[in-house]
């Protein structure tokens, strides 16, 4: 409010004395506009946006898919080696973990609940 009094006033007091009151240039006031995400991204956030753009998820960052867990539809599980581990909640509010060893190859079950998971082997990203 009381910027907004001052700036009033010295206007009116440089209209007076006839000196042309100009306004500063802005920062941000390019032809274009303020950047968009994807135009001021950098690293890994650009690479990350330019594999989305192309359709992939490098970097898991979407919802993965919902599998039956069937040994037709497996859980699919991505892996940079030929083994990994996996834990299983096999009821809904089940508060143990069941650990396995999932190997590369067919897809497996889970000792307890007898879900399958399958392992895919994944490339890094970089």
């Amino acid at each position: 409010m009381a910027g907004r009094l001052f700036l009033r006033t010295a206007t009116l007091q440089l209209t007076r004395y006839n000196v042309v009151a100009r306004s500063l240039p802005r920062t941000m006031g390019t032809l274009k506009g303020i950047p968009t995400d994807e135009e001021q991204a950098t690293g890994l956030e650009r690479r990350a946006l330019q594999a989305l753009k192309k359709g992939n998820d490098p970097y898991s960052i979407l919802k993965p898919k919902v599998y039956a867990g069937t040994k037709e539809d497996p859980h699919i599980v991505p892996s940079i080696g030929n083994k990994r581990m996996v834990g299983c909640l096999c009821e809904e509010d089940n508060t143990a973990i069941v650990w396995f060893w999932l190997h590369e190859g067919n897809a497996q079950r889970c000792p307890s609940c007898g879900s399958h998971y399958q392992l895919i082997h994944h490339e890094l990203p970089h």
